[in-house]
């Protein structure tokens, strides 16, 4: 083996140590939804945790998780930082025992912010759709920036990454709706009683089906289109357009 090849495979082992571990998707969903879900509709009775202990543990799993990401990371992520500040949100509001219309118009600031802030980053050097979509982890950027200078298609480009930067957005104003219309029909019993505690806990676990899943096939309808207009700009085929790591 020469000292090239060893050279290659030291730089491999140190990019692989440097990249951060794949998140587990079953793991997301347990921590973030599932085990929630169940604490706050099984173990709220007195006879268990009692009504505002179940609310704390059972934000503690979701919390800690995003805790984590953030100390693992080594840094401050945006959408990280918003996740655990909504969760403290959810939290507060329901131990403070306030009008369920707040979690309400929590739900759906969240999203909203985030699709108002995916307009207004168009106004910048930095969109957000390049944080979501056009980003060296999902596309072969520097390949695509070199064939779109080739062909002077620059220009075109930039209004492709605006269209998809509304058609992004448009999946977090729908999540906002939904967000909201699901906590205004499933929350109805009075903060601080065990049925309310169980509603939530309900509101949590059809978050998934009833709010991801719809915005999760606007963000893919936006991430396909993106993927069609890249290769009629550039002339390169998907395997060359999708990164490879």
């Amino acid at each position: 083996m020469t000292d090239s090849d060893n050279h290659t495979q030291s730089q491999d082992k140190a990019t692989a140590k440097s990249q951060p571990p794949r998140e587990s998707l079953l793991a997301n969903l347990l921590i973030n939804i599932v085990i929630p879900a169940l604490i706050l509709a099984k173990l709220s009775g007195d006879d268990w945790l009692g009504t505002k202990w179940a609310i704390v543990v059972a934000l503690a799993f979701p919390l800690a998780y995003g805790l984590r990401d953030l100390f693992q990371s080594g840094k401050v992520n945006f959408f990280s930082a918003l996740g655990i500040i909504s969760i403290l949100l959810t939290g507060g509001i329901s131990l403070m025992e306030l009008d369920a219309k707040y979690i309400a118009i929590k739900e759906a600031a969240i999203p909203g912010l985030l699709g108002l802030a995916t307009i207004a980053s168009l106004r910048t050097r930095w969109p957000l759709v390049k944080t979501f979509l056009y980003n060296d982890k999902v596309l072969n950027t520097e390949k695509i920036a070199d064939h779109l200078a080739d062909r002077g298609n620059e220009s075109a480009f930039e209004r492709t990454l605006k269209q998809a930067s509304w058609m992004v957005a448009g999946s977090f104003f729908l999540s906002s709706a939904l967000n909201y219309i699901l906590a205004k029909v499933i929350l109805t019993s009075p903060p601080g009683s065990e049925a309310f505690n169980a509603e939530l806990g309900k509101m949590t676990a059809l978050s998934y089906p009833v709010i991801v899943v719809p915005s999760m096939i606007v963000l893919i309808l936006a991430m396909f289109f993106l993927f069609r207009r890249i290769g009629k700009l550039t002339g390169l085929k998907l395997e060359d357009i999708v990164a490879h790591h």
